[in-house]
């Protein structure tokens, strides 16, 4: 097993996993081809020299787990802070708690509801509709809390983010936002949250730190792949449409645009994320990093501090894609992608573009403990 030859494309989470895997348990070498000058993928942060603060390179990223072989596998590599995340959005010249919560219901209706009122109450504005069976992503979301929060909250930012109606959009895509008749502002449920204490660039530095990884960076998959021996296994966390040359049409992605600034003030907004849910604003959201490190008091007192507005883009060639747009048609094509991968004996496809799914962290690495497990007992 250790003769055997691996090559992994991508340096992110499903990457950076299977290739500790592969070096630590199977005693294998790993090359990885990495596009970017650096590893980590989305997840990469860096320190800014001016500031100290860690900036988290494509928008905010906060670990968040409920899985227990995760949680214990990621902190051999780093220990978490405690921080918890709470998101703030701006509708009508208001600031709201996101996610829904008793706090923003209470704010728009301009009632003081208890927590059984909401639920009386926003049963009736449910109910008002009458969608027992939601075809699509507004008629979910109205089934969930009614039309005048669907409208403040939801509607336009879904706009922004996914550059279409969400009429056009899968039911399932909402259910990943948490709805509460409480006053509970986490933004998370999961049983374990923070960020890396000394940074994901440190985490990953952690994870791919062993002598039998080497990491070829700025080098793209197309460029290599006609040199690389037939009998090698292949790792491959890139677009699946472009690794087959986009024989059956391309999958649809949505990309991002980050807007940085350096401010001269000691907090800009007060809080790590604030979103925008109106159309007159284009971005999505603002990120503020100093807030993701409170316990850094050098960084987080600096008179200055550093934003990124993310804007949300369709995505073309030559941009970075970031979403899966999972609608039916899409899905469709993307398994055609996949009967196609499954022909090739030594190709695995990984990963949020990979396996076109809307991973999370936590998912990404459970994906890949499990893809690892498979493998092995497939050489065993």
């Amino acid at each position: 097993m250790a003769n055997e030859q691996f090559f992994i494309v991508g340096t992110g989470f499903f990457g950076a996993v299977m290739a500790e895997r592969i070096t630590s348990q199977l005693g294998a070498s790993v090359t990885i081809f990495e596009k970017r000058p650096h590893f980590g993928g989305n997840s990469y942060s860096y320190l800014d020299r001016d500031t100290g603060i860690e900036c988290h390179k494509y928008g905010s990223h906060i670990f968040h787990t409920s899985i227990p072989k995760v949680w214990k596998y990621i902190n051999q590599f780093t220990d978490f802070t405690s921080y918890r995340h709470h998101v703030l959005t701006k509708h009508a010249g208001q600031v709201f708690a996101m996610p829904i919560n008793l706090f923003t219901i209470n704010q728009l209706y301009q009632k003081n509801f208890t927590p059984s009122e909401a639920q009386e109450f926003l049963a009736a504005e449910i109910a008002r509709d009458k969608l027992s069976a939601p075809k699509n992503l507004e008629e979910k979301a109205i089934s969930l809390i009614g039309r005048p929060l669907y409208e403040a909250f939801i509607k336009n930012y879904t706009k922004k983010q996914w550059g279409c109606d969400p009429k056009e959009l899968p039911a399932e895509i909402i259910t990943r936002l948490p709805v509460r008749t409480s006053y509970n502002t986490n933004y998370f449920a999961d049983t374990w949250q923070g960020v890396p204490k000394d940074g994901y660039f440190a985490l990953f530095q952690k994870l791919l730190d062993n002598p039998k990884i080497t990491i070829k960076y700025n080098c793209t998959y197309e460029s290599v792949k006609n040199e690389l021996p037939k009998s090698a296994k292949i790792i491959y966390t890139g677009m699946p449409d472009a690794l087959f040359d986009y024989k059956f049409g391309p999958l649809n992605w949505r990309s991002l645009k980050f807007e940085w600034e350096t401010l001269d003030m000691q907090d800009y907004q007060g809080t790590a994320s604030m979103n925008y849910a109106d159309l007159d604003v284009a971005y999505t959201r603002i990120h503020e990093f100093k807030h993701y490190n409170p316990e850094r008091l050098a960084a987080f007192n600096c008179p200055k501090t550093i934003i990124c507005r993310e804007y949300p883009e369709t995505y073309q060639l030559g941009t970075e894609p970031y979403y899966p747009i999972n609608n039916e048609e899409n899905n469709k094509l993307y398994s055609l992608y996949a009967e196609e991968a499954q022909k090739d004996p030594r190709l695995i496809l990984g990963g949020r573009l990979g396996q076109y799914k809307y991973f999370d962290m936590d998912k990404t690495i459970n994906n890949a403990l499990e893809t690892f497990d498979k493998m092995l007992k497939n050489n065993l």
